[in-house]
């Protein structure tokens, strides 16, 4: 198992190396000049090529990547242009906001697919059943911002039950931790629930038609019994599939969500670089982003390993 995760693990390093390449050059095709940004009201050339020079804005493409990755590999990231903060300290500082919403996200993914897929499965073309591909069916076709807008302008503003804006952390208490990520991590969630809800659906109907399960219900066995120790473990695949699929949409969707809820976290950081044109901030989100992917999918690869041992080969 461990060769087989390395393998994975090795064949993910040109990923790390070729994304932020592909960053450098979309940056440069961009019109605009960071310098031109940073010289203020009225620049002199002269300004501006000191600006150039002192940020190595007036190297090659390739040398400024260069440099970039011998000091990613040091853990160096650079300076910010408009703070000059580290940018490792700023990722660091926020990575904790978008985390936590990430994995919110998921939970409720993971536990309302399940709980819809099972239920559906229990009484196969039943009212429960075609609720649930009916509700799964919307939640894939409407876009993880509208729910957002809906759900804060109902929950947070209407009924105030829950927070409309920020964040607290996890050592202000798991209540004002959980009630701050509970609506924008269920908007961001609802996509991949209903994902999960799908694809579990479909795989616990062909296992509950196998041969094993049938013979434990013909031994007196209660279907939900068969369906929850027996359905779910030889169904699991397809919600590790989801989960490694849709971790970087997550992720990427963490950028309009955390907008909308004013969270201080990766994503809106990401979006302040851009528009700033912030390139070491924008190229460690990048580089952040692209980590997790990796690791996610490592894991979805592993997993896969565990319940398939023929994919190991």
């Amino acid at each position: 198992m461990l060769r087989y995760a390395g393998r994975r693990l090795l064949a993910a390093i040109p990923l790390l190396l070729v994304v932020p390449l592909l960053v450098f050059l979309l940056i440069d095709l961009a019109p605009g000049d960071q310098a031109v940004v940073l010289a203020g009201e009225e620049p002199t050339p002269e300004r501006i090529a000191a600006i150039r020079e002192q940020l190595g804005l007036d190297q090659s493409v390739v040398e400024r990547y260069l440099r970039w990755v011998a000091g990613a590999v040091q853990g160096d990231l650079g300076r910010s242009f408009m703070s000059d903060q580290s940018v490792t300290d700023l990722l660091v500082r926020r990575m904790s906001t978008t985390m936590s919403l990430v994995l919110v996200a998921m939970v409720m993914a993971v536990l309302i697919g399940v709980v819809l897929a099972v239920a559906s499965a229990m009484r196969p073309g039943g009212f429960l059943d075609r609720a649930a591909n009916w509700l799964a069916s919307i939640a894939i076709a409407i876009p993880a911002f509208w729910f957002a807008l809906v759900l804060a302008s109902l929950f947070a503003v209407t009924y105030q039950l829950f927070p409309a804006f920020g964040y607290q952390p996890l050592s202000a208490g798991f209540g004002p931790w959980l009630s701050h990520l509970f609506l924008p991590g269920l908007a961001l969630g609802l996509l991949p629930a209903a994902e999960v809800t799908l694809q579990l659906r479909s795989a616990l109907g062909q296992v509950l038609k196998s041969d094993f399960i049938l013979n434990a219900e013909a031994k007196g066995m209660s279907r939900a019994t068969v369906v929850l120790k027996h359905g779910l473990k030889n169904a699991a695949i397809p919600v590790i599939t989801v989960f490694g699929f849709r971790v970087s949409e997550v992720l990427a969707g963490t950028v309009t969500i955390e907008l909308i809820f004013n969270m201080p976290g990766l994503g809106r950081l990401a979006v302040d670089s851009v528009q700033s044109r912030d390139i070491p901030v924008l190229l460690g989100f990048v580089l952040f982003s692209t980590v997790v992917v990796v690791l996610v999918n490592l894991l979805v690869d592993v997993s896969y390993g565990y319940f398939n041992p023929k994919v190991r080969t």
